[in-house]
């Protein structure tokens, strides 16, 4: 069915972003180490704390759509990390990594033509993999937005 093609197609670009603001490579790309933890007056989260929530939802929200025994994180201590700061060096990197590969993960899973994009997931209470994808791609995108506002703070972002 060609719509059906058009709306995996069109749910694909809205997840990855980047059409009405930055993406993801964007927002995190030559973000120094040292400005990692940092904050400014007005903005309640570092970089770090912005991009690790931004894995754990995405994360949640996939495996909430493909795995009918996923239990969510506790809301909303356990979506947001303790430190303003990675807690290793390799954290930050581990971090986008599992970051995109998600991403991926959930862009596969839209874009299988077996998958029913309105069936109701049987883990839920009538939410669709139409409405997980639409939720990765605002969620991420509020955040995203976050996190570039934080750059021009800190004066990183041209």
């Amino acid at each position: 069915m060609e719509n059906d093609k058009a709306l995996r197609e069109h749910l694909v670009k809205l997840i990855k972003g980047g059409d009405a603001h930055a993406d993801f490579d964007r927002a995190i790309k030559n973000f120094p180490r040292e400005l990692r933890s940092r904050t400014r007056r007005g903005v309640d989260h570092s970089a770090w704390q912005l991009l690790e929530h931004m894995r754990i939802a995405q994360w949640d929200i996939l495996e909430f759509s493909r795995n009918p025994s996923h239990k969510s994180p506790d809301w909303p201590r356990e979506y947001w990390p303790d430190s303003d700061a990675p807690p290793t060096f390799k954290a930050w990197d581990q971090s986008v990594k599992a970051f995109l590969d998600d991403r991926e993960a959930m862009c596969a899973l839209v874009a299988d033509e077996k998958t029913d994009l309105f069936a109701k997931l049987l883990n839920g209470d009538g939410q669709t993999l139409l409405r997980e994808a639409m939720l990765v791609a605002d969620h991420n995108s509020y955040h995203l937005g976050q996190l570039v506002m934080l750059r021009k703070m800190l004066d990183l972002w041209k």
